[in-house]
């Protein structure tokens, strides 16, 4: 075999999202959040198109995302539905991580490429991301609520019209051990034609 497949599969099961609220809010070498990049790069994609664009936000620029995203949250929410407690969840939550990392779809300007396998394309390339993070031992957790489909995001990065915002990627440093997962048996969800 050209590579550890025992390795590989060990990595592929044991991947796992960790969410913010688990961070110690220690930072991450830059040099993970590049390579981590670098994996994404190499997603599959149909037409070589390469749709994944990402906006890196660390230091302060994370205080800027986490202010945006709570301040539209109180300006969005009618009055009778605002929780400060959200609010207040969407102003700190997101400073616990080293790394945000803005998930966008750039459209082809042909559009020759349907756009669903554009996203598909992104989201393969974010499971390079995650299954980078998991093999340094770096928790990751890819989040699309809150301010992620407002038209306002995509202001706020820069976007063209046509572009998708899919989330954003949260690193960080996980307190403590990461718990396994479970999965139902493969075999209910395959038939063999």
């Amino acid at each position: 075999m050209k590579y550890n497949t025992k390795e590989i599969n060990h990595l592929i099961r044991h991947r796992r999202s960790v969410f913010p609220r688990d961070y110690t809010g220690e930072k991450i070498e830059d040099v993970i959040i590049q390579q981590m990049l670098e994996n994404a790069n190499w997603a599959p994609n149909h037409g070589k198109t390469e749709p994944w664009r990402f906006f890196v936000f660390k230091g302060e620029a994370i205080q800027k995302l986490a202010e945006f995203q709570s301040e539209k949250y109180k300006e969005l929410t009618p009055e009778a539905d605002f929780k400060k407690v959200k609010y207040e969840k969407l102003r700190t939550m997101p400073l616990r991580a080293s790394h945000i990392i803005a998930i966008v779809m750039k459209r082809q300007e042909s559009e020759k490429i349907p756009e669903i396998e554009e996203i598909e394309a992104v989201a393969c390339a974010v499971q390079n991301m995650h299954l980078t993070a998991a093999a340094y031992g770096v928790g990751a957790y890819w989040a699309s609520g809150g301010i992620t489909y407002k038209p306002e995001t995509k202001d706020f990065l820069g976007l063209g019209e046509k572009d998708k915002i899919l989330g954003f990627f949260y690193v960080g440093v996980p307190e403590g051990e990461v718990a396994d997962s479970k999965r139902g048996a493969i075999e209910e969800k395959v038939t063999w034609v």
